[in-house]
């Protein structure tokens, strides 16, 4: 089960996903991340992983999609935590010289 958490700080949009981030679950967290993109208007939106228990290549559809709609609306998109499974994932793909991902507070790949 995948739980979605947000916070809002000065114009920055931080959605945490905690749990398992499947194809039962990417369809929901595409939907209330953009939900929560209109409820709360952000300069930046942070995707904070590090709650992740599991993550298959749904997971990238996720991220692919909330990246597009950053750039479509002229938000900054940032990947924060990811865990080692999911970057796996991510850096197979090479997502990571398309867009940023950090480690807690501290960048460690940028576009």
């Amino acid at each position: 089960m995948l739980h979605i958490t947000q916070a809002e700080h000065e114009g920055v949009l931080t959605v945490s996903l905690a749990g398992e981030l499947d194809h039962h679950a990417a369809r929901s967290a595409i939907e209330q991340s953009e939900d929560l993109l209109v409820l709360y208007p952000c300069e930046k939106l942070v995707l904070d992983l590090a709650g992740l228990t599991f993550m298959d290549s749904s997971g990238l559809a996720v991220v692919l999609h909330l990246h597009r709609t950053c750039a479509r609306s002229g938000y900054e998109f940032v990947v924060r935590g990811a865990p080692p499974q999911a970057m796996r994932v991510f850096e197979a793909s090479g997502l990571p010289q398309v867009m940023v991902f950090e480690r807690g507070d501290v960048s460690c790949v940028q576009s």
